[in-house]
């Protein structure tokens, strides 16, 4: 990529998972990175040599040192994951004469009540809303395996920190501040805002049934396994008519896609039967040619050897030995070499003042990169058209529909920051708008499926020849190039088609989603780090085009049983909550719903003086009178980590957040007052400010195209 980082140097000063791949996510850019080390690796993913393995991918293009006291001048310290490690970096960066910015990556806010508890990325799965939805419907909710929310805690980290770095250096912040559980809450602030404001409940539907998509499962096929995701009333039409049942699309009980979860247990079997009809090459051939968005659905372990995957280049070498490859980058970047002057900035609007934005995305993926760039201080404008709102305004084609449009809380909380305008992108005068806005703009984002932009006359090559220096963004499901680009895809084809389906969940069990769009926010997060990094190299290397792949996104949050797979061999073991990197990994009955528990080796003793034993049954039986929240807090006091199990409906009065402030009212026409999360970073101390709340449908159309005369 031409190493747009180069010139940055980094230093690891301690940390786990999320710091270690922070690091490497300044290395893959070209940083120079140092990482005082070692460390035991083979506690780490699935534990033994998988672990090390997994390690080594952490640590690619890093220097592990045993002292950084007589290294040469950092431009940013790297410290957590707890209270000390943190205070540690802190004396070492008061002696430094440079004065190096502090990236503090912690489980918690450590203002907080959970601000001295131990985490795990088990716990952060029960404390932001992930666990509760996964599972069957009866009996105790599913933890997935792996590392994803310390990486997600350390892409967002990331972000920030490299954001705060594009700053000139005497206006850098001292101290990025961000934490784990709030980079989670990516995944279930939408349900969140939206459960408070309605008084619903999250639920759990079962083994891949998630509100309010169906069907969005994992189906085997005569030679494999196929994801199939309808959503709209036409994809559930046709794919209707695939399987040689119009009846059941013109059956009016299944006319909305809530309606066909409720009615699972009848379709389920019929889907079932029909998909073992034909190999997943064919289901793939009729539902890209139907527009019916159908998954993939390889392994971990065959993942490289898809010819769509080798020629994106998506994996390589984890360490001298060929055989094991880990994941690259989700993107690609290629630089213009017209180079552009830096946007202004400013210590209080943000580090990206100045810098304009122009967003074509729907959805979530997409406009959480438009809105992470405006949390950090961009000029975001949100262009739709009339006859193609963003669809999470809503997707249904009747008339209710339509009238809710401006009072869908999922849109208005990943929208925030932005001003709207209504461009209609099928008409010449369309067109000649919004090429006027690309013209005068420094970031164009877009999620359409591959090659829609291109068709419209706006694509990257067009963007570029209006603006040279531009840094564009274009983010489909499988990517713009290689055979499977033009698969139509949603968040829950993203999951089917990464190979997380095959760790997670018990042996029995299909292949297994977690979340009802996992995708969409990985990705989002993924492609402002794009953006970012692309921006870092801009001065040097000029704009960039960017082709970034959303399934590949959710390769970097599995890679540990990618690895696992190359280095243990296939199939890996669907152990359910059972870890062996941990000696008890559980979640058991509380009075008031259910605790997650996890015990690594240092704290059995901690965990028998408590429960009696260091075994679930003892934790079972002293945790089943207790309130989550008690046992919660008896455990971590003792040492151990555990948190109460909690859904969406619970996370607007989660004490930790609401008392360092992460959800926030805003004031909008139509709806007026409503939440929002705030932005998940701090920098000195303060978030970023929250300007706007989401625009309704064209309110600044007249406003921004003023100031393009």
């Amino acid at each position: 990529m031409g190493e747009p980082l180069a010139g940055l140097r980094v230093l690891e000063h301690s940390g786990d998972v999320a710091t270690r791949y922070c690091g490497r996510l300044f290395a893959a850019g070209g940083a120079q990175v140092v990482r005082i080390g070692p460390s035991d690796d083979s506690r780490l993913g699935y534990a033994g040599e998988a672990g090390r393995a997994y390690g080594a991918w952490l640590d690619q293009r890093k220097s592990v040192i045993d002292d950084a006291a007589a290294e040469s001048p950092f431009d940013l310290i790297i410290a957590g994951q707890d209270r000390g490690d943190v205070a540690a970096a802190e004396a070492f960066r008061a002696a430094r004469p440079e004065r190096p910015s502090l990236l503090a990556l912690t489980w918690f806010d450590p203002q907080g009540p959970y601000g001295a508890w131990r985490g795990t990325d088990e716990i952060i799965q029960a404390l932001c809303g992930l666990a509760f939805a996964f599972g069957e419907a009866e009996g105790p909710p599913m933890l997935s395996q792996g590392h994803a929310a310390q990486v997600v805690g350390g892409l967002i980290a990331y972000n920030a920190a490299l954001a705060a770095l594009l700053s000139a250096p005497g206006r850098r912040p001292e101290r990025i501040a961000v934490n784990i559980l709030e980079a989670n809450l990516c995944f279930s602030e939408p349900g969140a805002v939206a459960t408070r404001a309605d008084g619903t409940m999250a639920t759990r539907m079962g083994v891949n049934r998630f509100s309010p998509t169906y069907p969005a499962g994992s189906y085997r096929t005569s030679d494999g396994w196929i994801g199939i995701t309808c959503l709209t009333p036409a994809q559930w039409r046709s794919f209707c008519g695939l399987i040689g049942r119009p009846d059941l699309g013109a059956d009016p009980r299944y006319a909305t896609s809530y309606e066909r979860l409720l009615l699972a247990d009848a379709l389920d079997p019929i889907l079932v039967s029909a998909c073992l009809t034909r190999t997943t090459d064919e289901w793939l051939a009729l539902g890209d040619k139907h527009r019916v968005p159908t998954a993939p659905m390889p392994t971990p372990g065959q993942l490289k050897h898809e010819p769509h995957w080798a020629s994106r280049g998506a994996f390589a070498p984890v360490s001298d030995d060929p055989g094991v490859q880990g994941p690259t980058l989700p993107y690609r970047m290629g630089f213009d070499g017209v180079r552009t002057a830096r946007w202004a900035g400013d210590p209080v609007r943000g580090p990206l003042a100045g810098l304009k934005v122009v967003d074509f995305s729907m959805g979530w993926a997409g406009p959480l990169c438009a809105r992470t760039l405006g949390d950090l201080g961009a000029e975001v404008v949100k262009v739709e058209s009339a006859d193609y709102p963003d669809w999470w305004r809503g997707w249904e084609a009747n008339e209710e529909a339509r009238a809710l449009m401006e009072m869908r809380h999922h849109f208005l909380g990943v929208n925030r920051n932005k001003r709207g305008v209504c461009i209609d992108l099928t008409s010449p005068e369309g067109v000649a708008r919004a090429k006027t806005l690309i013209a005068g703009a420094d970031v164009v984002i877009e999620n359409y499926a591959a090659g829609v932009l291109e068709k419209l006359g706006l694509g990257q090559a067009v963007q570029r020849s209006l603006r040279p220096g531009i840094v564009s963004l274009t983010m489909p499901a499988f990517g713009a190039t290689g055979p499977w680009a033009g698969l139509r895809a949603y968040g829950s084809t993203v999951e089917q088609a990464c190979g997380l389906p095959f760790a997670n969940g018990e042996a029995h069990w299909p292949p297994c989603l977690e979340h009802v769009a996992f995708g969409d926010p990985v990705a989002g997060l993924y492609g402002a780090s794009a953006v970012l990094t692309a921006l870092a190299g801009r001065e040097r290397l000029g704009g960039a085009d960017i082709d970034l792949a959303q399934v590949a996104c959710l390769f970097q949050l599995g890679g540990d049983s990618i690895i696992a797979a190359q280095v243990l061999g296939e199939p890996l073991p669907r152990t359910g909550r059972r870890r062996a990197r941990l000696a008890l990994c559980a979640i058991t009955a509380v009075r008031d719903g259910w605790l997650a528990t996890a015990v690594d080796n240092g704290a059995t003793d901690a965990l028998a003086r408590v429960a009696g034993a260091a075994s679930e049954e003892a934790l079972q039986a002293w945790s089943g009178p207790l309130a989550g929240a008690e046992a919660a807090a008896r455990l971590q006091g003792a040492g151990v980590a555990a948190a109460p199990v909690q859904g969406a409906h619970d996370l607007t009065y989660d004490p930790q957040l609401v008392a360092n402030g992460y959800w926030v009212e805003l004031d909008r026409a139509v709806i007026g007052r409503h939440l929002v999360p705030a932005a998940p970073f701090c920098f000195d101390g303060v978030r970023p400010p929250l300007r706007r709340p989401a625009p309704t449908l064209g309110q600044h159309t007249d406003e921004v195209l003023a100031e393009l005369l």
